[in-house]
């Protein structure tokens, strides 16, 4: 049944993926906290060179993602996500084996190089269902919301037990263990299709970076992660020298005022979704960080201040985390969400990289306050760009499998979906076999869409092998 909830296969593989993200993404996180603290020891540090190996994993997952995705649909999934997991775990054993902070920088650079991230969602379409994948995603983006939050929490404790050094080894052993996830957790066997709601196509770039409402949020993205990479290169710096709160003490900073956050700014995604208020509360949270950025630039020395613009800083961050992939869905075309996503997603990487580098030469110009003081200024003019943002359509995604089918017989089942109430948009694509739509949720006919997909699947069924496509499994 097209409503079924997730199958055996589908769960197992949902886990699998969910977990290797996470893994990956507390190894990358885990630093952020503690990392501008250890980096006085190296050799050759200055504040600049701080910034960039905080951040220079984002420039090398933001050029690498892209091809990773591509030479995925060449050899299979699995082998580049293995490869790229192996990559992965080099530098973080090169990281963890630095005595000087350039040799950090190339292991954090290699450890971005390992860029599985389009190949990971390219295989969480490869084993589900159409009507199931948006579970999927989902699933991963919470995942990677509660390893974000945790790897602030465990960043700091572990510092304390194992240091920067051991915080590495055990990324690298949280990548082989991500290898041996993906051996026992995912089918043995997975075809391969092309998935653009999933994938990226270079040929669909473009026409999406003319799109004005789309750059707006890979602006928005870009610089929420530029933000959020030049605070912790000051961040830890203003707590120790500025507040006086021993290192050892930081997490019980980060612990609540992350888990708070992360609970309150709910209400806040559910008026911008369900309430259909999503520009305004996109707009409002642009503000709010600029004003908690403005108190921890101002309030420095206090820790009462830093801890109030800490937690109106992540309350907005984590409302925009949410809503603006939500936002890129409504915009993108039809049929070019996966290569829209791809671009704000490479956004998202090179904002890291950018923020770190221009967080650390700030710090070394003018000391950490200076930094929280530069990124609000920033968040100011970020906020004027939005306020020309147009409010979206509160359409949802849909795909139909409609299997093998000639482009004529394309061109009518379009038009056939175009009749059922509430599809606003739909696109059959012969060498997908799927129609992607956009549908109104309020409106859309539920009935008379299940008709079409059980009169496609009857068709498909009594259509002779030999007068059908051959679908190649790449």
């Amino acid at each position: 049944m097209p409503h079924s909830g997730l199958n055996t296969t589908e769960k197992r593989a949902t886990l699998t993926l969910a977990s290797l993200y996470s893994l990956r993404m507390l190894g990358l996180f885990m630093i952020l906290p503690v990392f501008s603290l250890y980096a006085t020891e190296l050799e050759g540090v200055t504040p600049l060179l701080i910034g960039i190996a905080i951040g220079i994993y984002g420039l090398t997952q933001a050029l690498l993602q892209i091809p990773f995705g591509l030479w995925s649909d060449r050899i299979g999934r699995k082998p580049v996500i293995i490869t790229g997991l192996a990559i992965f775990a080099i530098g973080s054993v090169i990281a963890a084996l630095a005595d000087s902070i350039v040799m950090v920088i190339v292991g954090r650079a290699i450890q971005g190089a390992g860029a599985i991230a389009a190949a990971i969602m390219a295989l969480a379409a490869d084993v589900t269902r159409e009507e199931q994948r948006s579970k999927i995603m989902a699933t991963i983006g919470i995942s990677i919301g509660f390893a974000f939050v945790l790897s602030m929490i465990l960043g700091p404790i572990l510092n304390q037990w194992i240091g920067v050094p051991g915080i590495f080894w055990l990324t690298a052993l949280l990548a082989l263990l991500g290898m041996v996830l993906v051996q026992l957790g995912l089918p043995k066997t997975v075809t391969l299709r092309s998935h653009r709601d999933a994938g990226t196509r270079p040929s669909d770039m473009g026409s999406l970076l003319k799109d004005g409402q789309l750059l707006r949020i890979d602006l928005s993205i870009f610089t929420l992660h530029f933000l959020l990479t030049a605070c912790f290169v000051a961040l830890p710096l203003a707590l120790r020298d500025g507040a006086g709160l021993e290192v050892a003490q930081h997490p019980w900073v980060y612990g609540p005022v992350l888990v708070v956050a992360m609970v309150l700014m709910v209400p806040f995604v559910i008026i911008a979704e369900a309430k259909r208020k999503m520009k305004p509360v996109i707009l409002a949270a642009v503000a709010a960080i600029a004003v908690g950025l403005f108190i921890m630039a101002l309030q420095s020395s206090s820790l009462w201040g830093i801890i109030a613009g800490l937690f109106i800083f992540f309350l907005a961050f984590n409302v925009l985390e949410a809503t603006l992939p939500s936002l890129i869905a409504k915009e993108a075309p039809v049929d070019k969400k996966g290569t829209a996503m791809g671009v704000y997603s490479s956004a998202q990487f090179l904002g890291a990289f950018g923020g770190g580098a221009v967080g650390g030469w700030v710090m070394g110009q003018w000391g950490p306050s200076s930094v929280f003081m530069v990124a609000a200024g920033l968040t100011v003019l970020w906020l004027v760009v939005m306020l020309s943002l147009r409010n979206p359509h509160y359409f949802s995604s849909r795909m139909i499998r409609v299997g093998a089918v000639s482009a004529a017989r394309a061109a009518e089942l379009n038009a056939r979906l175009l009749l059922i109430a509430g599809v606003k948009e739909a696109i059959v694509i012969v060498d997908d076999e799927v129609a992607y739509l956009k549908v109104d949720k309020n409106t859309l006919d539920e009935a008379a869409l299940d008709r079409f997909r059980i009169d496609q699947v009857e068709e498909d069924e009594a259509t002779p092998l030999e007068d059908s496509p051959v679908s190649v499994a790449r």
